[in-house]
């Protein structure tokens, strides 16, 4: 395969992406000493930035590396809300499918770092499940989206939007409109995602998907096994961190490929990266295969960064000479 023709091809794809949107928020600063109230360090803030993660981190990935993205999820009625509004603009994602959800706030993400080191991480959010109302409005939004779209993502961070029926009725729809589906999982139940395209798991997140511990090759094969039971049809693109990823198929040998990060700085917002490259490849027809190498390259681009970063297409372009 011709990746430089490929790459090119990525800026021709529309993907739709569905799922658990946040605010991730960073607080920039220095340690010059330790709290007389507690042994832990005081950080000097010098600065604030914001970024758009979870589902908003891929729509936004999507855009970096050339494509178009449409975002739709649940955002609270509050000044968070607002700010992502903001930071997704500035990204160029299209969130026509941001909905309102007065029952909960938005969820945000906030990281103090000091000295390119994260010292501790806040979280406000709330994981009751996606309401009729609120899920109804976004199944109209997909219904509305989808035929623009390559390809779609379900972007599942347990925060209560993907449940099993509203995975169940986007994944349909996708398959109906013969759109690619790309999951990138949570949790325990994968029978939601049943019907989807590939899923992109982690080794802790197969491992508590399988219910056991995955310590050799042989207990990954095991693990992929018992998922593939659940989902049948569904690849499987597991990623090993600096292992690498492996890609399993029904009916075809496994593929590992190798990591090709060279400096791992923060591995905040990698799966993003390779979701969104996956969706951008597979929206234009290329195999999975091959569609994982070149996520494996965006990857290794992504964690040699600090915070929610985001690969571009010169460097992704550059990455592959």
């Amino acid at each position: 395969m011709n990746f430089t023709n490929l790459l090119s091809r990525l800026t021709q794809v529309s993907v739709m992406v569905v799922g658990d949107i946040m605010l991730d928020e960073f607080i920039w600063g220095e340690v010059r000493r330790i709290s007389p109230e507690a042994p832990v360090p005081i950080v000097e803030a010098k600065r604030r930035t914001y970024a758009p993660g979870g589902a908003g981190n891929v729509a936004a990935n999507v855009v970096s590396l050339g494509g178009t993205a449409y975002l739709g999820g649940l955002i609270g009625d509050d000044s968070s809300g607002q700010q992502l509004r903001r930071v997704l603009e500035e990204c160029g994602v299209c969130a026509t499918g941001l909905t309102l959800d007065t029952e909960r706030p938005t969820t945000t993400k906030t990281r103090v770092i000091a000295h390119s080191q994260q010292m501790v991480r806040v979280d406000s959010e709330a994981r009751s499940p996606l309401p009729s109302a609120q899920a109804e409005s976004l199944l109209a939004w997909v219904d509305e989206t989808l035929e623009s779209a390559g390809a779609c993502v379900v972007s599942d961070y347990s925060k209560g939007v993907i449940t099993h029926d509203f995975a169940q009725a986007i994944i349909l729809r996708a398959k109906r409109a013969g759109k690619p589906v790309i999951v990138d999982p949570k949790g325990a139940e994968y029978a939601k995602y049943r019907g989807a395209t590939l899923i992109t798991p982690n080794l802790h997140e197969l491992e508590v998907a399988a219910g056991r511990e995955i310590l050799s090759d042989a207990d990954l094969y095991a693990a992929v096994q018992v998922l593939a039971k659940i989902l049948p049809d569904t690849a499987l693109l597991v990623t090993r961190g600096a292992q690498g990823m492996s890609l399993f198929q029904e009916g075809r040998e496994s593929v590992h490929i190798p990591t090709v990060a060279r400096n791992v700085f923060d591995v905040t917002g990698a799966g993003d990266t390779v979701v969104s490259t996956l969706a951008l490849a597979l929206g234009t027809g290329a195999e999975r295969g091959v569609s994982a190498v070149l996520a494996n390259r965006a990857a290794g681009i992504v964690v040699g960064k600090v915070g929610t970063a985001r690969v571009t297409y010169e460097e992704l372009a550059a990455g592959l000479e």
